[in-house]
């Protein structure tokens, strides 16, 4: 069954039959009218059907959950301190650690007025941290499956009393990557149960994957499928090859005057390059990627949300569900494989009807992804050329080297040997440096001045020639009247001989 959108005026919220407490925080929030998806969404879940709703980035798809599960449990809500109490009533699934804190934000800003207790647990972080706050009872939990598998298997929660399941970004969490661990989610929670699919993209194999979870789901779409924000203004720049494109990217962030942007790479080790790249170029810009800890992530996510790192190189981990408030430009420096993911990171901007940039960079060697995203989104790209001046990381290591090597005029002969008789190691010639430092050692340690123990190594005598031996006889230690005697004499027994 599909529900057409609906383009009459939106009503307001107090229409929905909310409680009170629950109408007084949205109110705190700062909102009126309820969006498109919203205003479908939320009777068919107050009304105990399943949904598979799609809608636009930005249109506020976690309140259209979110609200009406608050609504449906909070008659069981208690006040009471025990946590047999306080049972999980409604689980919230999402693909990554920032969307599942995100949701968890607006949870608890949504029931801060009703006894309804709300947690959230993702990987990263110590599962000691986290699980207190289970053990203490929630009715709403927010969670990454990895993450909630862990807590069931050490017992930290049950989930056998959970009445709703909501799949937040569900394409994703449907994938091949996750399918695995959300079947063994499932297999513990009770087959009577509500079932909510969100998400900004669905495709055909999706769409139908999902129906074997859910009982005759109805279909809410407020817009195209896969359909791009019109408060986007979508750009394609080109250049002739990858080595111009760091060059291009500051070029661009200078001229178009970008104060604060989200920038897409697809790699970890692009993102932590091209952010060392463009602080070398004086731009501050920070990275988040999914081998950083969780503790770092959240830090450098909230110094972007304040504006104190305007600049965030991100990963497709930063593409999914992060609501930041008016943020003016999206730059996909590298073209996403999978062109659903260019749908929800340019979704990052324009969001809450607010203007929005998406500028992208690309080579000839992007033309089949950006094909596959004008396929998508049924959209024409007409990309601009630019011609960047190189900068000195992007040429060649040799460039500039060459000339100077070969204009430089060949050594001759005699200047080669005096080079390598320079570089020649003589260890048995000491300089005057040397031997004043060596002089100050001794007066200063009382070593010793006695030739055996300052003069190089030679060998014992049994093992030298005739020759070798009238060679090295001067090596000799001083006798009482200052004469020389040889070395070897030193270790026959008895006194040596005077002469």
């Amino acid at each position: 069954m599909t529900q057409n959108a609906v383009h009459s005026a939106a009503p307001h919220f107090s229409d929905f039959n909310l409680d009170a407490r629950i109408l007084r925080a949205i109110e705190e929030s700062g909102y009126t009218a309820p969006t498109p998806i919203q205003s479908q969404a939320i009777p068919v879940v107050l009304n105990g059907q399943d949904v598979m709703g799609s809608a636009q980035t930005g249109t506020g798809k976690t309140a259209s959950f979110v609200l009406p599960i608050l609504q449906n449990i909070l008659p069981l809500a208690s006040t009471s301190t025990s946590p047999a109490r306080h049972p999980v009533r409604a689980l919230v699934l999402c693909p990554t650690r920032e969307l599942a804190v995100q949701v968890a934000d607006n949870a608890h800003k949504y029931a801060k007025h009703t006894p309804i207790r709300s947690a959230v647990v993702f990987g990263g972080m110590d599962i000691k941290s986290q699980t207190p706050a289970l053990r203490a009872g929630v009715e709403l939990l927010i969670a990454t499956p990895g993450r909630l598998l862990d807590h069931l298997e050490s017992g930290n929660v049950s989930l056998g009393q959970v009445s709703y399941l909501v799949l937040d970004e569900a394409d994703r969490m449907l994938d091949m990557g996750f399918l695995p661990d959300l079947q063994r989610i499932l297999n513990v929670l009770p087959k009577q149960r509500q079932t909510l699919l969100f998400s900004a993209t669905f495709s055909p194999e999706i769409r139908k994957l999902a129906e074997s979870y859910q009982k005759d789901p109805i279909t809410i779409e407020t817009a195209q499928r896969n359909a791009t924000s019109q408060n986007i203004t979508q750009t394609v720049y080109s250049v002739s090859d990858k080595m111009q494109k760091r060059s291009a990217l500051v070029q661009l962030i200078r001229e178009q005057q970008v104060e604060q942007a989200m920038i897409f790479v697809n790699t970890k080790i692009e993102a932590r390059e091209l952010t060392r790249f463009l602080q070398r170029a004086k731009i501050n810009a920070q990275s988040i990627h999914g081998d950083q800890s969780q503790t770092e992530r959240l830090a450098t996510l909230e110094g972007f949300k304040k504006n104190e790192v305007p600049i965030l190189v991100a990963t497709d981990v930063a593409a999914r569900g992060l609501d930041i408030s008016l943020m003016p430009c999206v730059i996909n420096f590298d073209l996403p494989y999978n062109a659903e993911d260019y749908v929800h990171r340019i979704g990052r901007t324009g969001r809450a009807g607010s203007q929005g940039r998406a500028l992208s960079i690309v080579t000839p060697h992007d033309d089949r992804l950006l094909a596959a995203i004008c396929k998508l989104t049924k959209q024409t790209f007409t990309a601009i050329p630019l011609e960047p001046a190189p900068s000195r990381e992007e040429r060649p290591r040799n460039e500039g080297r060459s000339t100077e090597r070969t204009a430089r005029a060949p050594r001759s002969e005699a200047e080669v040997q005096r080079v390598r008789n320079n570089e020649r190691s003589a260890p048995h010639r000491r300089s005057a440096i040397e031997e004043q430092e060596l002089s100050h050692l001794r007066r200063k340690v009382n070593l010793s001045s006695d030739p055996f123990f300052t003069q190089p190594y030679q060998p014992s005598p049994s093992k030298m020639s005739d020759v070798e031996k009238s060679k090295h006889s001067t090596w000799a230690r001083p006798n009482k009247q200052g004469q020389h005697a040889p070395v070897a004499a030193l270790f026959k027994l008895g006194k040596p001989t005077k002469r």
